[in-house]
């Protein structure tokens, strides 16, 4: 008799075992997140966020982590979308591979204080920040107040109609200006059905001038553009 209880006690334990461990796995599948809302307009979804002093760090949910201002964060809630982290088969599982650093991509690819901004809209937009970083450099040498004599402003050189189109107030405000340029790029990126060489070029020139000869224009100008961004992010 007192045999059988102590079975039955020792089974209702691993029955309780068992749907814990059950309700862990079902907890730890999803992954939790947060929207912060920056002051520019824009929203970010992130993985989770640490605040010391006046710097807030944000973690990436493609990995990593971006530091900027408090300052250019209006507030940070909970993502009430719940963000599976599946991983795949085992059989799908690839060994993942150190990404080079800036340096290793092009020795011409210099330091900015706008890297954090710079990679929190690429991660937003899936655009390679190195790309975003070589344009800005191209584009304005990372001087935010930077106009061209046809109109184009900040860090991005946006366009009136650009600025218009992505409903920017202040253009040359760095994180605005970084959120509509990359927002821009990836919008030029998906029509030209991924070809980073007509996306650049269209951005320099136009996307009426790209259609119009098929490809990059025979402008000095818009062909310089191209090869030297590629250059500088170490693509060509």
């Amino acid at each position: 008799m007192l045999g059988s209880v102590v079975s039955m006690h020792v089974l209702k334990c691993a029955r309780v075992i068992v749907a814990t461990g059950v309700c862990l796995c079902g907890i730890t599948s999803l992954a939790s997140a947060e929207i912060v809302y920056m002051t520019s307009g824009g929203t970010l979804s992130v993985k989770g966020h640490t605040t010391q002093g006046d710097s807030v760090t944000l973690t990436l949910r493609s990995g990593g982590t971006v530091t900027c201002d408090r300052t250019l964060i209006d507030k940070i809630v909970p993502d009430e979308v719940p963000h599976p982290d599946p991983l795949p088969p085992a059989s799908l599982q690839m060994p993942v591979l150190p990404s080079r650093p800036a340096a290793e991509r092009s020795a011409a690819l210099r330091d900015t204080v706008y890297s954090g901004l710079i990679m929190a809209a690429s991660d937003a937009y899936g655009v390679d920040p190195i790309l975003v970083q070589a344009l800005i450099q191209v584009e304005s040498n990372y001087e935010p107040r930077a106009r061209s004599s046809k109109g184009a402003m900040g860090l991005m050189q946006l366009m009136p109609s650009v600025a218009r189109e992505y409903k920017v107030k202040n253009a040359y405000d760095p994180a605005t200006n970084i959120d509509a340029g990359v927002r821009k790029l990836r919008s030029l990126i998906d029509g030209m059905q991924g070809d980073l060489r007509l996306a650049l070029a269209a951005y320099n020139a136009g996307e009426a001038a790209v259609s119009r000869f098929g490809g990059i224009p025979p402008y000095r100008e818009t062909q310089n553009y191209v090869s030297r961004i590629l250059e500088i992010a170490g693509l060509r």
